[in-house]
């Protein structure tokens, strides 16, 4: 079960896929949950994929090849039918084995990376898809509790340090290279686990959005443990 006391009214949780890609955003609303309780054995089709290098797309095919006993095959068999609901709901879900992901080291004062609280944004209307089955869980961060990091002074003026340009094309400058897509969380803030086998669905910034973006990170992962996500 999710707790969303601490953030009012942003999360919403439903029971079956249907609710929650129909049930609209609105008001403080900006992320759905469909809360599950997950049978089988994740970590098996985690030991059995061999992972070069830090992250590795399992392909369909792939796991449909692999060699499993009955817990693994209900593992598999959830990731199955939440591919074939995403991909009939028009979305692009991959399935991700996760060492970690690269940091960003252009600008150090200023990472933007996934680890990073940030919100996605697109042209169109779209939504986020993401479920963690095994590993360390997304977190999202109430909006109220985060601050957009291009507005914090200290940060503004290192970035118009690197701009370096006429103030007309800052904003522009900030835009381009995702700077103000990432936030900061508040000293009181108190970040939200999304936990594992939940199905989320996050707003995204895009211009027939109702609501605010969800603001949401990658975790840090544990030494020597794959994380298994999917996402679109």
């Amino acid at each position: 079960m999710i707790d969303s006391s601490p953030v009012g009214n942003q999360i919403h949780c439903v029971t079956n896929f249907q609710d929650l890609v129909s049930t609209p955003f609105h008001a403080e609303t900006n992320a759905l949950c469909w809360s599950r309780k997950l049978t089988g054995d994740f970590s098996e089709i985690v030991n059995k994929v061999k992972l070069n290098g830090n992250i590795l797309v399992l392909e369909q095919e792939e796991l449909l090849e692999l060699k499993l006993s009955e817990h693994g095959q209900h593992a598999r068999q959830v990731l199955l039918n939440d591919l074939n609901l995403l991909t009939a709901h028009g979305a692009s879900p991959t399935v991700n084995l996760i060492q970690y992901y690269e940091r960003d080291e252009a600008f150090p004062f200023f990472p933007t990376d996934v680890y990073s609280f940030h919100v996605d944004r697109s042209p169109v209307p779209t939504d986020t898809f993401l479920c963690t089955y095994y590993g360390e869980a997304s977190e999202i961060l109430p909006n109220a509790q985060a601050e957009q990091k291009v507005l914090l002074p200290e940060i503004r003026d290192e970035l118009k340090k690197l701009y370096g340009g006429a103030d007309e094309g800052f904003e522009a400058f900030l835009s381009e290279h995702f700077f103000d897509l990432h936030y900061q969380p508040k000293p009181e803030a108190h970040p939200i686990n999304l936990g594992l086998g939940n199905l989320w669905r996050l707003a995204v910034d895009h211009p027939e959005s109702k609501v605010l973006p969800c603001v949401h990170r990658a975790p840090k992962e544990k030494t020597g443990e794959i994380r298994l996500l999917m996402i679109c």
